[in-house]
């Protein structure tokens, strides 16, 4: 700012820090009329990417931020306290953020006049419907929407740190043996504990349920280790108003110095590594990356603009399909469905780059209906001529942790037409983070509208005899690493044997995949399977490939 404009800063920074503490859930912006120099609240100019706290000619910028429908009279009602002609302002408008979406807002403030009556100063507050506050009411840390912003900032300034996500599993114990009082106490408790290991400096959230985030721009990847443990251990007997409890810590941690990417993808590889450290590593915190390097990097960027595809009508995204064959004639009875990505950057990217990060990610329940709808429009073409053909889709868990998740199933078929004979979903191994009760629920009633259920993967983490016996599965598929050396293991050829005898006798059927030679083709074919699946018959194709191998009949 220049020297003729100190003053008039000094009292714009006064009439703010007035207004700021009467209006802390809003964005407050200050205006000195004559010099039209105003100063906004940082959270607006980081939400909506302004140019500056302070600004000359804010009026003409934040209008172009408004939609072009409330744009007009916008600026009517600014020229109005301009003029004199009105003392104070309070419209609702839509208006622009950096992300490109339209929030609604509402607009309210005042003008100061000087001692001839002249307009001097117009104070007020902009209220965004279109976020939360950002502070927690239980702990009194900043919530979700906090630390999104502060991701945004450290984006934005392109500021080291290290980013810290904790959590707490089996609270609900805690909860059904004390009630709900005293577990909200537990994490009062807890923010205190984290604010108190925390460097002064750092930022301490509430996220979602029993989890907090901490950003440090302090504490080294191996401080933060050390005194996890700590905390680790001490929450393993801990004391709350004279009551002892315990409570199981997991977390993740990732160092962020590198910044073209977006605070979405950083909290999607962090809930990733948490995963991790729930389901796999007993609570150990799990560094998402130890120190970037150029693959890591890489791989950054491709997770973040894999995951910015989904929100841009998801550009890149497309099927691939497998041919299931006909155990005895060797006839296609039916394909799976596989997403896979592309840009002319990057090329094509296998699932398995993306999806395990993009499962713990609330876009992906929206990408699993893209996929389903996808592979039924693709298939109907197929079921119309060949009426016993079956596609099969992928179910992730966070698409069955949805409640809403069987009526979008079953309104998908609906307004595609799609028959529900025709239409197979296979559990995958990950689904192991499901209440089995909640997953045969979503069974019995998929089922009972006529929808086929597939468990993948048998043989690995997830998949148990206590599955196939309490979930009425209409397949069962055999892991191909049960199969890779079947040629070879007498016991490996055991296995199929069994697993086709016990699934025969709960009704289901056997599909093994990973079949890639004549010889393994032979030796899984002697027993009661009914359908196989691998590159001995065909590699992941195209839609149209698929159609053509299907009308050609390659393997009849």
């Amino acid at each position: 700012m220049g020297n003729n404009n100190s003053k008039s800063q000094q009292i714009l920074d006064s009439l703010f820090e007035a207004f700021s503490y009467v209006s802390s859930a809003n964005y407050v912006y200050v205006c000195d009329m004559k010099k039209d120099l105003s100063r906004w609240n940082r959270d607006s100019v980081n939400y909506f990417s302004l140019p500056s706290e302070y600004m000359t000619n804010a009026g003409e910028i934040w209008a172009s931020h408004i939609h072009p429908d409330d744009r007009e009279e916008f600026i009517s009602d600014v020229k109005k306290l301009f003029n004199g002609d009105q003392n104070s302002h309070n419209l609702q408008y839509r208006a622009r953020n950096r992300f490109g979406e339209y929030v609604v807002c509402t607009c309210r403030g005042v003008v100061l006049k000087n001692e001839k009556g002249e307009p001097e100063y117009f104070c007020g507050a902009i209220t965004n419907h279109g976020i939360e506050i950002q502070y927690d009411m239980l702990t009194g840390l900043k919530n979700q929407y906090g630390f999104f912003l502060d991701l945004n900032t450290i984006l934005s300034s392109r500021t080291s740190c290290n980013v810290i996500m904790l959590g707490f599993t089996q609270f609900l114990n805690i909860n059904n043996i004390y009630g709900y009082t005293f577990g909200n106490r537990v994490l009062q408790h807890a923010a205190r504990l984290l604010q108190r290991i925390s460097d002064p400096n750092d930022q301490v959230y509430r996220l979602d349920g029993t989890r907090f985030a901490i950003i440090t721009e302090h504490q080294s990847i191996e401080q933060i280790h050390r005194v996890y443990k700590q905390v680790q251990e001490r929450m393993r007997s801990y004391s709350v108003n004279g009551t002892r409890v315990t409570l199981s810590l997991c977390g993740s941690v990732m160092n962020l110095d590198f910044f073209n990417i977006t605070n979405k993808t950083i909290y999607s590889c962090l809930n990733y590594s948490y995963q991790v450290s729930k389901n796999q590593r007993h609570g150990a915190l799990v560094d998402f990356n130890d120190k970037l390097d150029q693959s890591d990097r890489e791989k950054l960027i491709k997770i973040n603009t894999i995951r910015n595809s989904v929100v841009d009508n998801f550009k890149g995204f497309f099927l691939k399909y497998q041919p299931i064959v006909d155990a005895v004639s060797e006839k296609i009875r039916g394909a799976e469905a596989l997403i896979r990505w592309e840009n002319s950057r990057l090329g094509e990217v296998y699932p398995d780059e993306f999806i395990p990060v993009l499962e713990n990610d609330n876009v992906f329940p929206v990408l699993g209906k893209w996929i389903l709808k996808q592979a039924m429009l693709d298939s109907l073409e197929i079921v119309k001529a060949n009426p016993d053909f079956i596609v099969s889709v992928n179910l992730a868990y966070s698409q069955c942790e949805q409640s809403n998740f069987v009526n979008d199933v079953i309104s998908l078929v609906e307004s595609t037409g799609f028959p529900p004979k025709n239409l197979c979903l296979e559990v995958t191994e990950r689904c192991r983070l499901l209440d089995m009760e909640l997953l045969a629920r979503i069974a019995f009633s998929l089922q009972s509208f006529g929808i086929r259920l597939a468990l993948d993967d048998f043989g690995t983490g997830f998949s148990s005899l206590w599955v196939v016996k309490n979930i009425p599965f209409d397949i069962i598929k055999i892991d191909r690493a049960f199969v890779r050396d079947i040629c070879d293991n007498d016991k490996s050829e055991l296995f199929i044997k069994s697993i086709t005898e016990i699934a025969s006798a709960y009704g289901a059927g056997v599909c093994v995949e990973g079949i890639e030679n004549e010889m393994m083709r032979d030796r899984v074919r002697k027993y009661q399977v009914r359908s196989i699946q691998g590159f001995f018959y065909s590699k992941p194709v195209i839609f149209d490939e698929l159609k053509a191998l299907i009308e050609k009949e390659l393997f009849f």
